[in-house]
């Protein structure tokens, strides 16, 4: 970090004043450097008292994404290996290419903003500065092919226990892996995998998350499908918070992939609001079609849903094979 970023952790981490002989003595810098970084938070909306023979103290932030602002909440051992980027294309090109470079599991990138956001099938991804969460974790696991599409359905339960451990916010999923709150999504999941040639073996795992959190509001054609949590309830929130309990969520994933599945597909159970519902199911491959009605009926150990169509029958249905929706909503 820079001495800017190293100072504001320092200041967000203390309750009480802190002298500038301490941050000086703590960082290995001069008085003068801290002093000058004090003034640049300061321009930047940084709320600081400056007390004669006590030092300063932090009495409000902004909501800026930056190094400093997120690695406070980390250990500084976890802050080493997380990228805060003002913009980028997209945060899961940019991991990937790092990917390909060595770049060690557990590596994170995180943008204020994206030119070229990605969501499923190549559709783009609105994620437009300073209100959303635009991140992407790097997994390189030993395993081969084998159950590796959980993934994305682990990540929805990660970042539903974000959200409330950051907030206190409850969420849903909806299958596959939409993140809803009030029914209206808040949040995509995109997760791309790299595929030694030779082996057949899982070389990295990009798992992208965009998350809406202080939009105020969206395009006509969003409406009705799509909010954020600064809208669902009436509060603007510091995204620098919740993208450090993700980072955490993300390592604990990470950490308990496979032997924790108890866990994840009891908790995406308990969550998700698909399940009893009417639907329609549409197949992928046939394109605007106009669906089958169904009822779900039940999550799969696998993370399949299981659906009753009107004619009786049942299926198992997979998230790379159909998209389903409600019959009078969304969700």
């Amino acid at each position: 970090m820079n001495t800017k970023d190293s100072v504001l952790k320092i200041l967000i981490n203390s309750e009480e004043y802190i002298s500038g002989e301490g941050m000086s003595k703590a960082l290995g810098i001069s008085r003068a450097a801290i002093n000058t970084a004090v003034k640049v938070l300061k321009t930047q909306g940084y709320e600081i008292d400056s007390v004669t023979n006590k030092g300063y103290k932090l009495l409000n932030s902004p909501d800026i994404l930056s190094t400093g602002e997120i690695c406070a909440y980390l250990s500084d051992t976890r802050a080493q290996d997380v990228i805060v980027l003002d913009s980028v294309d997209s945060t899961n090109d940019y991991l990937k290419d790092l990917a390909s470079k060595g770049a060690s599991k557990g590596t994170v990138v995180i943008a204020d903003q994206q030119t070229k956001g990605k969501g499923r099938r190549g559709r783009a991804f609105a994620s437009p500065s300073g209100c959303g969460i635009y991140l992407s974790y790097l997994m390189r696991p030993d395993t081969g092919l084998e159950n590796i599409s959980e993934i994305t359905s682990w990540t929805a339960v990660a970042i539903t226990d974000a959200i409330k451990k950051a907030y206190g916010i409850d969420t849903n999923i909806k299958w596959v892996n939409d993140i809803l709150l009030d029914k209206l999504k808040i949040c995509g999941i995109l997760t791309e995998l790299s595929i030694e040639g030779e082996t057949g073996r899982i070389d990295s795992i990009v798992i992208g998350i965009g998350i809406n959190v202080n939009e105020d509001s969206f395009p006509k054609e969003l409406q009705g499908i799509a909010t954020s949590l600064a809208i669902q309830t009436k509060t603007k929130y510091r995204r620098a918070i919740l993208a450090a309990k993700l980072i955490e969520e993300l390592d604990r994933l990470a950490a308990g992939w496979p032997s924790a599945k108890e866990y994840y597909l009891g908790s995406y159970k308990a969550k998700n609001i698909t399940t009893g519902r009417k639907l329609k199911v549409f197949r992928i491959m046939d394109g605007e079609d106009e669906g089958r009605d169904a009822e779900a009926i039940d999550i799969n150990p696998d993370f399949s849903l299981k659906v009753r169509f009107t004619d009786g029958t049942t299926e198992d249905l997979t998230g790379g094979e159909v998209r389903v929706r409600g019959i009078s909503g969304y969700a």
